[in-house]
């Protein structure tokens, strides 16, 4: 399964897809440094969810508390939250990823700035769809080398929510909770089911109901590269910069 020579950035594609998750009414929370969840927001948005509350971190039009709040994470604790996103440097196959060290954690080769109220958010938003723009098995490993936040978690353990989709360039996966792993949802435009298997360091089971992403229609990249690209300008020149097409 793959498809012909495309006309837009993986970046570009991986916003479009997760536009296409966002519930219109839904409260959205979008982390600093994220610019692809909050290009994926904006235009969902424009074209389907307009009564959307949408709280983008670093942002001056999408942040509605003071400068250096934490109130974001006060409203997923009282369960406010409906959607959130988080990235990591490793995933793992039981849900698991990892925001801290590569290596051992005392001696590690890479430490992290660390979770900053991750590991609570990846709890109690309703749900959590988590990304990555590189799909390789340095990323996707059989296991993390520290968990910042599980992705399974004892009977006992109260959780509100969790995750819900894990969307990269080659793949969107989805969480099948009662096993408790990922599952091959769709091939993104480009890829293939072979590729994703040969860039994952995990098996990963395959949806019997597995499809194709559809890809961006000619609306979603007109939206994406003319308003979605002037209000993210704002907060990520560098990013619309490099990885927004011109409109």
């Amino acid at each position: 399964m793959s498809s012909q020579t495309v006309d837009y950035t993986p970046e570009e594609l991986m916003a479009v897809v997760i536009s296409r998750e966002v519930r219109d009414g839904e409260t959205v929370g979008v982390g600093a440094v994220s610019p692809i969840p909050a290009a994926g927001c904006i235009l969902a948005e424009q074209l389907h969810a307009p009564h959307i509350t949408l709280i983008i971190l670093d942002s001056a039009e999408y942040y509605p508390f003071p400068a250096g709040s934490s109130e974001l994470h006060f409203m997923a604790q009282r369960g406010e939250l409906d959607l959130f996103f988080l990235s990591g440097i490793q995933f793992d196959r039981r849900g698991n990823f990892n925001l801290h060290v590569i290596g051992d954690y005392n001696a590690p080769s890479v430490r992290m700035a660390g979770a900053y109220g991750s590991a609570m958010l990846y709890y109690m938003a309703h749900r959590v769809i988590l990304f990555r723009a590189e799909h390789t098995r340095r990323i996707f490993v059989e296991q993390v080398d520290f968990v910042t936040a599980a992705g399974v978690t004892p009977e006992n353990v109260y959780r509100e929510g969790g995750p819900a989709l894990l969307v990269t360039p080659k793949a969107v996966l989805t969480w099948d909770k009662a096993a408790g792993e990922w599952v091959l949802h769709s091939v993104q435009p480009g890829s293939s089911v072979e590729d994703i298997r040969q860039n994952t360091g995990f098996a990963l089971r395959v949806s019997p109901s597995l499809r194709l992403t559809p890809p961006p229609t000619a609306q979603e990249l007109h939206m994406l590269r003319t308003v979605v690209k002037e209000k993210l300008t704002r907060s990520y020149p560098d990013f619309v910069r490099e990885k927004i097409l011109a409109g």
